[in-house]
């Protein structure tokens, strides 16, 4: 029996963005010069930049000395809630006002095309964007700084070392490349679990409540999903890096879905101004449960056999695949 609740809605074979291609980075025979444009466009242009050039503001303007953070108290912790939840509200809110409350653009470049009620009873409020804010706020952040807290608290006293941008140049713009690979490489693994029945009941299926994903749905999770989500802080616990990428590791994790959930695959204001924002490929696992685990540009869900590309065939595959499980 499939233990996962369905989405209940009909297929749009052609939602926006379909057909969701592979990466020109895992085809097959090579393809650099794509790949190395793929990179820029899709991994660091805009989002990745963003992340990062937060993290080198936060670290110089809204983080404590790493000395200060050799001894745990409750002050520099919530100084890092505080810079955290601020920076995912300035976020989120616009994304959510332009999108869902005024509705600036309409359903233009909307992945799913109805207009869902945010008012349900399924909702912590009775209210879709006061129950994610919840849990993205009291839980999401409030885990996400634990993880980060600690991992500062490991490098400020010499447990793991601290790199600096003088000496390990070269080193660090690799590993801030291996950084958003970590991090995918990481989802997937951890969202297959998340997917195993049990766990599904326990905690990922508060997520999942989200078949119409909004801004704030984007780590609007579970406090056990948090605790294996952020988990992913545990790489820089054995791999020496600077704190710049301990804190664009947060900003990717903890900020980067209320952008990839956001339920729209552009931003438009006005005729020339278009930015990328909602993820497709994403978008069809909260439609359909059972495929696209991962990110785009991991491999994982093509390896097992579980990538969405978003077009007929796909989802009469899909559907095949559901109609031979046993009931």
């Amino acid at each position: 029996m499939n233990p996962h609740k369905k989405a209940g809605q009909s297929a749009h074979p052609d939602d926006v963005g379909a057909p969701i291609l592979t990466p020109p980075l895992f085809r097959w025979p090579p393809q650099p010069q794509a790949s190395l444009r793929w990179l820029w466009a899709a991994v660091l242009f805009p989002w990745g930049f963003l992340f990062l050039s937060l993290a080198i503001f936060s670290w110089s303007y809204l983080t404590p000395p790493l000395e200060k953070m050799a001894t745990f108290s409750w002050t520099w912790p919530a100084q890092i809630w505080i810079r955290n939840a601020a920076l995912l509200f300035l976020i989120a809110m616009p994304l959510h006002w332009w999108l869902y409350k005024k509705r600036g653009q309409g359903a233009d470049q909307k992945l799913n095309p109805i207009w869902q009620p945010q008012e349900s009873g399924r909702f912590l409020f009775r209210s879709q964007l006061k129950d994610n804010m919840f849990w993205s706020l009291a839980s999401g952040c409030t885990i996400w700084t634990l993880y980060e807290a600690f991992t500062f608290w490991l490098y400020a006293n010499g447990f793991v070392e601290s790199k600096t941008w003088g000496d390990s140049k070269a080193y660090l713009v690799a590993l801030t490349l291996l950084t958003f690979f970590a991090s995918w490489t990481h989802f997937y693994f951890v969202h297959r679990l998340l997917h195993v029945p049990a766990v599904y009941r326990v905690a990922h299926a508060l997520h999942h409540k989200n078949n119409n994903p909004q801004p704030w749905s984007g780590i609007s999770m579970h406090p056990l999903e948090h605790l294996l989500y952020f988990s992913v802080f545990a790489i820089f616990w054995w791999i020496p890096a600077h704190p710049v990428l301990i804190i664009m590791l947060g900003f990717f994790q903890g900020i980067g879905p209320a952008i990839s959930h956001s339920g729209f695959k552009e931003v438009r204001l006005g005729q020339r101004f278009r930015l990328a924002s909602g993820d497709p490929f994403h978008q069809l696992h909260h439609k359909y449960y059972e495929v696209n685990y991962g990110n785009q540009p991991a491999p994982f869900d093509k390896l097992f056999g579980t990538w969405h590309d978003g077009t007929r065939a796909a989802q009469d595959a899909f559907r095949a695949r559901r109609r031979a499980q046993p009931t």
